[in-house]
């Protein structure tokens, strides 16, 4: 939390449609709030703190978040677009994704234990040294999502799809996968896998 008197404290607050697009949000506290159809696109949010917070239909592309602190967070059909979450306060660092689009975006070296990201897309998103431990993709795109490093012990990956993970460059004990998504796995051997037989 930041520690500054000058912090301004919102709580059990609804916020909706409003525009900060572009514009930089300072000193600010958010607990318990609500933001239906915001616009934070190309915004800094840098070094604000929302905890207990839940974002509907909102647009975070190209957001930046240096600092910013996101405790027990669900975004629900957010657009999140080439958003480095990598650089957000690690001590602050909780999410549930829903039905948002994450493309692009980097979660470089965080600890994403049991996140749940259902029913997102997630092409070409960056996991490299993430922890990802217990985490669940279901009916997740990861198109061409990078997984180097990455600790994905218990993950659930049994109902997403498009996936390229390479087994000996992660840590997967106990990884989840349906038989029918196998393919992803030995996506670097280049087999022709007969799906039909």
């Amino acid at each position: 939390m930041n520690s500054s008197n000058d912090t301004t404290l919102h709580q059990d607050k609804t916020f909706t449609g409003v525009n900060y697009a572009d514009k930089t949000l300072q000193n600010r506290e958010f607990v318990k709030c609500e933001f239906i159809g915001c616009d934070f696109s190309n915004s800094d949010l840098s070094d604000n703190d929302f905890v207990d917070c839940h974002f509907k239909q909102c647009n975070f592309s190209l957001t930046l978040l240096r600092g910013t602190g996101l405790k027990d967070i669900t975004f629900t059909g957010c657009k999140i677009l080439g958003i480095d979450f990598s650089k957000c306060n690690k001590y602050m660092f909780s999410f549930v994704f829903e039905n948002s689009f994450l493309d692009y975006s980097t979660f470089y070296g965080t600890k994403l234990r049991k996140t749940k990201f259902i029913g997102c897309t997630l092409k070409e998103t960056d996991f490299e040294g993430a922890d990802l431990t217990s985490s669940i993709f279901e009916n997740c795109d990861l198109t061409g999502a990078s997984f180097v490093r990455s600790i994905l012990e218990k993950t659930d990956f049994r109902t997403a799809r498009n996936f390229s993970i390479d087994p000996s460059l992660n840590s997967m004990k106990q990884a989840k996968f349906s038989a029918l998504n196998l393919v992803g796995l030995l996506h670097k051997f280049k087999l022709d896998i007969d799906h039909e037989s």
